[in-house]
């Protein structure tokens, strides 16, 4: 048997996987060996999920970002965007709509803007809270323990925080003023403060190894991450990368259906990107390994500004309209739309322990 039937069979069977195994499955070549995969990542997503997919409302409140990231168009020096900040009012206008259409989780993303201090988001989320039953999901970046302490105690319940690669050296070049480290620590707080806790990675940057990605998953683990976002590298024409080849479809639900089986109860996105670089990428993802799928209500005139890269879809899409096309787009594999909140598995049963 090759070396990566056996670290196949060894995912299969329950066994804990070591970074061997996942380069072993990884390196998956042919395409029965691919296929078998993917096979087997849909297999445990079933047996864990069900067939029930989770629908998060991503909400992208502001573009403005002090951050430096080489790949990434809000980067500070980026000045071609149009930059935006949304009010309070637009923010919960834009809950509403999102809890109106049926979502029972809302993600508060933008860049890392301190215009948006710890004070207006608590109040934010208290209002958010008092308003709708919802699971609150925050992505803005890195923040002191204090204020994420805060943000906690007015009720988010989610952090996301991708970690992007799990190579020190890579992560300093491509993070100028930063370190892994840091962003590592920022982790290690949202999950001491009872955060459910996101993190991520990019498959196809410069640089970046099989190794590299095995590394990415075996930190997400050693983390006990309840999210991982994979999505694949789109180079932006605002950025100093904006050379470089994007990242493979094959490679990143490679790294998808690995991850699942690395880590069997994480809520793993079918990500716009990978839908962005194929029109039936998401399709795809969610017969890798994914379970989650997350649609944009951010209002229509600030959501093609909102340019991490570039070519996103669904950028002029109604949010009615685009949850029904997202509802038919599970429908097509096989699956439907959870009413729950989105928890992980892992959440309800420390709950129930709790």
């Amino acid at each position: 048997m090759t070396q990566f039937g056996r670290a196949l069979n060894k995912a299969l069977d329950g066994s804990p996987l070591d970074r061997a195994d996942i380069v072993a499955l990884l390196s998956a070549e042919s395409e029965e060996e691919t296929q078998a995969l993917y096979n087997a990542a849909e297999q445990v997503t079933l047996s864990v999920f069900g067939d029930e997919v989770h629908l998060r409302a991503v909400i992208e409140f502001s573009n403005n970002c002090v951050r430096h990231c080489l790949y990434c168009g809000l980067r500070a020096e980026n000045q071609q965007l149009t930059r935006y900040r949304m009010s309070e009012c637009e923010i919960l206008a834009a809950v509403d709509q999102a809890v109106a259409l049926g979502y029972r989780t809302v993600v508060l993303q933008s860049g890392e803007d301190p215009w948006y201090s710890t004070e207006k988001l608590c109040s934010l989320v208290r209002e958010i809270k008092s308003r709708h039953d919802v699971a609150v999901t925050l992505c803005v970046g890195e923040r002191s323990r204090e204020e994420y302490a805060g943000l906690r105690e007015a009720g988010a319940d989610r952090y996301l925080l991708k970690h992007e690669t799990a190579d020190p050296e890579l992560y300093k070049a491509l993070h100028p003023g930063t370190s892994l480290e840091e962003r590592l620590r920022c982790l290690r707080w949202l999950r001491e403060l009872g955060y459910q806790v996101g993190a991520g990675n990019i498959v196809g940057l410069p640089g970046q190894t099989v190794e590299t990605l095995a590394d990415d998953i075996l930190l997400m683990r050693d983390l006990n991450v309840e999210m991982a976002g994979i999505g694949p590298f789109i180079p932006h024409s605002g950025t100093p990368l904006g050379s470089y080849p994007r990242g493979s479809l094959e490679m990143t639900l490679k790294t998808l259906a690995v991850a699942r089986l690395a880590m069997p109860d994480c809520m793993l996105p079918a990500t716009t990107a990978v839908g962005t670089i194929h029109p039936q990428g998401r399709q795809m993802a969610l017969r890798a390994g994914a379970n989650v799928v997350m649609p944009n209500l951010t209002p229509l005139q600030y959501r093609e500004h909102y340019q991490i890269y570039p070519g996103k879809i669904c950028i002029s899409e109604d949010a009615a309209h685009c949850r029904g096309c997202v509802e038919a787009m599970i429908a097509s594999v096989g699956r439907r739309v959870s009413r729950g909140y989105g928890h992980s598995p892992r959440f309800y049963a420390e709950a129930g322990a709790g």
